[in-house]
């Protein structure tokens, strides 16, 4: 398993690239309506007018048509219920099964989302401080790790190289993608032999003075959970996050390959014909990309992170606070913010080979989203991702009613 970047089929690079162009349709197609009353000097809310659930269902299909796909699943949350689910394509090639609205799927990054919100719980608790270094939680786990924050981790301003771009993690052409096929995917990991891969290479910058997403940042991450808490990661979770909040379909498997049925498969498109990639050891994401989930649990997830159900004020705020990645787009702790005209948006995006997944809602918790695709055709994928940008686009922020103020929804 190998954990990519925010909505980037074909790259590592697509965090800064992909959340540019996300913002920019925000800006473009969330502009009132002509004749849509707006308070002066305010934004529409994401919550003033509700989705139309076709125009949904259309913008899912596209989802799956733009890339190839071969399934996708997606579902808008609004204050404590449902407003629309739907599924478009096929779970499975070989059966030609229905995608099921319940399915799981793999969630790579949005695991970052679940770590940075225990590490901001045992931060209130005063069991740790976001200044503290590396070096301090961590002896001698990472070189230079005296000039490294918590904070740093968490908002990928370290300079610690990715252990993803290592030669052995890439899947650049067909050749590694059947050399992982064979039996990269079945490796198992330890978070301490991902980090050491990561530190071997030169640092990116010094701590502080730049950005640069890197998984390794969240593998130590939830090194440091387990360290001070004397449990693992996954189970600080499950206590703190998925117990409480009767997330019961979600999971972090460690090093098991297999996801829960029912689920949509995952595949590679190779000369050969599809590679179905389903199964995979999750030990490669680790801290920073191994979950497993639905669309209801994530929605509920980030409906209670964003209305401050499992952070105090003071800590949801420094979750928030943004490095600016670039005009309108910012990383905080676990969180990327995406500014629009109906305010800004939070959540998270995850990739690993055979599932994408996004996770965004209104600052306010009132509406999220949660999406579920297989991509299958990498030629496809900035295709695909302007689709993907147009579904996000109109269950966040649908237009207002043309002629007339904007209804609650």
């Amino acid at each position: 398993m190998t954990v990519h970047q925010f909505l980037s089929p074909t790259g590592r690079t697509g965090l800064r690239l992909a959340t540019g162009v996300l913002a920019g349709a925000l800006l473009a197609a969330t502009a009132p309506t002509a004749g849509a009353a707006t308070a002066p000097g305010t934004a529409p809310g994401p919550t003033a007018a509700r989705a139309d659930g076709a125009a949904l269902q259309q913008a899912l299909a596209d989802v799956v048509a733009a890339g190839g796909s071969t399934a996708a699943l997606a579902e808008v949350r609004e204050g404590a219920r449902t407003t629309w689910r739907g599924t478009a394509g096929t779970a499975d090639l070989a059966t030609r099964a229905p995608v099921r609205a319940d399915g799981y799927f793999r969630i790579g990054s949005i695991t970052k989302t679940f770590v940075a919100t225990v590490v901001l719980q045992l931060a209130g608790e005063g069991r740790l401080r976001l200044d503290d270094t590396v070096e301090h939680l961590l002896p001698g786990t990472v070189p230079g790790g005296s000039g490294i924050t918590l904070r740093q981790l968490l908002n990928h301003t370290s300079g610690i190289p990715d252990y993803t771009d290592d030669p052995q993690f890439e899947l650049e052409d067909e050749a590694d993608i059947l050399r992982w096929v064979g039996t990269g995917r079945w490796a198992t990991y330890r978070p301490r032999q991902l980090v050491d891969i990561a530190t071997a290479h030169p640092v990116l910058f010094p701590p502080g003075s730049g950005w640069s997403y890197s998984n390794t940042n969240y593998v130590l991450a939830g090194m440091v959970v387990e360290r001070l808490t004397g449990r693992s990661w996954e189970e600080e979770v499950r206590r703190r996050i998925l117990l409480p909040l009767g997330l019961t379909r979600t999971s972090f498997p460690r090093s098991s390959p297999f996801v829960p049925e029912p689920h949509a498969h995952g595949y590679f498109s190779l000369s050969t014909g599809p590679v179905d990639v389903t199964l995979q050891n999750a030990s490669g994401g680790s801290a920073a990309g191994s979950g497993i989930s639905t669309t209801a649990d994530l929605d509920r997830f980030l409906a209670a992170l964003l209305g401050g159900r499992l952070l105090r004020p003071a800590e949801l705020a420094e979750m928030q606070r943004t490095v600016e990645v670039r005009p309108g787009v910012g990383y905080g702790l676990g969180l990327q913010r995406m500014d629009s005209p109906c305010g800004p948006l939070f959540g998270h995006t995850g990739s690993v080979e055979g599932f994408q997944a996004a996770l965004v809602g209104s600052q306010d918790g009132g509406r999220q989203i949660a999406l579920s695709y297989n991509p299958f055709d990498r030629a496809k994928g900035a295709e695909q991702q302007r689709a993907v940008l147009g579904l996000l686009v109109k269950s966040l922020c649908p237009p207002a009613p043309a002629g007339g103020a904007a209804q609650a929804g």
